[in-house]
């Protein structure tokens, strides 16, 4: 009999239905159902739209996500489950499923943080040793973490408004650029000039490790109504010089403050210092290339998880939960899903939400 056990992890947060198996680091399967063009439409996710999407899918995501490992319900060892933070609907979605089966299968229920969940990821990919400084950057949250245990976070700095990934998204809309906003502006930028133009770089001025995009969304805004006046419209290289500044822009900013939250993670003397990055704005090759940079200079490993583990999925979830249950940290059928869970519960609440809400 195996003595590691197999979790089941159920995520179901935003616009991402999910569901994966893990032994230990091992990812037996892992499935994810997208939304995009459910909410393409309304250019951002509807939170009604969205849980109903995950409770038609989550079933479906189960099944698969068994038949793919080939194991069945009967040798779960545990079920996990995301309980927040998150649209609720969602979120509610995947905490009832996950009540059902493991009240059904008499196995333990294991309620995880979706930002835990990023936060512990690359400890299934790479096997990072606590303590190590974690950046959560993408289209909901931004946040600068020690991370010390599975319940342990020191928050040392976060967005007080727009989410990097949000600004992208906001950016490309400005331009007429397709969404998801990330990679279309990334492949813009690659075709432009970032000296062009010089566009803000929020907060270096002030001291800490917060972080502010909204102003350099209407930075850009103010940009292109400027050259279409002036011109009556934008050129191909005009869209192409935004968002190269645009992008430099987010990358100094992210740089400068990354350095700062180094400085603030090597007071605990670490004996393998290392630097990981999560979360679907990982992905681009500007930013990812300026902070591996700094961690060099730094003297830190940098680790990114693979894309497909960086963005939402169920595979952390159970990874979490695993975690959770080796310390005996389980729940009962009292679990609630929760719009809002800070990681850091000594830290005070960060100003801003972004565009979805409670994962800021």
């Amino acid at each position: 009999m195996d003595t590691v056990p197999l979790i089941l992890g159920l995520e179901s947060s935003c616009d991402d239905t999910a569901a994966a198996l893990l032994r230990g680091r091992d990812v037996l399967s892992s499935v994810v159902m997208g939304q995009n063009n459910l909410h393409a439409a309304y250019g951002g996710v509807v939170p009604e739209i969205a849980a109903r999407a995950h409770a038609e899918r989550l079933d479906i995501c189960v099944e698969q996500a068994l038949d793919e490992a080939g194991v069945t319900l009967a040798q779960l060892d545990a079920v996990a489950v995301t309980a927040g933070p998150g649209l609720i609907g969602g979120v509610l979605s995947g905490v009832m499923l996950a009540k059902g089966l493991a009240t059904g299968l008499g196995k333990p229920l294991i309620g995880v943080n979706h930002l835990a969940g990023h936060a512990l990821t690359p400890r299934l990919t790479d096997g990072l040793s606590y303590p190590y400084l974690m950046l959560l950057v993408s289209g909901g949250h931004c946040q600068f973490l020690i991370v010390r245990g599975p319940r342990d976070f020191t928050r040392l700095g976060g967005t007080i408004d727009d989410a990097p990934g949000e600004a992208f998204d906001k950016t490309a809309r400005i331009l007429g650029l397709p969404q998801p906003g990330g990679p279309s502006v990334e492949a813009e930028a690659q075709k432009g000039d970032e000296k062009r133009f010089r566009f803000p770089r929020p907060l270096l001025d002030r001291e800490g490790c917060d972080l502010s995009f909204s102003g350099l969304k209407t930075a850009i805004l103010r940009q292109r109504d400027s050259l279409i006046a002036v011109q009556g419209g934008l050129t191909t290289q005009d869209r192409a010089d935004i968002c190269a500044g645009f992008q430099a822009a987010v990358r100094d900013v992210l740089m400068e403050k990354t350095r700062r939250a180094i400085a603030a993670y090597l007071d605990e003397t670490p004996e393998q210092p290392a630097l990981a990055v999560a979360g679907g704005v990982a992905a681009n090759q500007m930013l990812r290339a300026g902070l591996e940079t700094v961690c060099r200079q730094a003297g830190l490993t940098f680790t990114a998880p693979p894309l497909r583990l960086c963005t939402d999925n169920a595979a952390m979830i159970a990874y979490a939960g695993g975690e959770l249950l080796a310390l005996g940290l389980t729940d009962d059928m009292s679990l609630a899903a929760r719009p809002r869970w800070p990681l850091d519960k000594n830290a005070a609440p960060l100003v801003g939400s972004g565009k979805k809400g409670a994962k800021a």
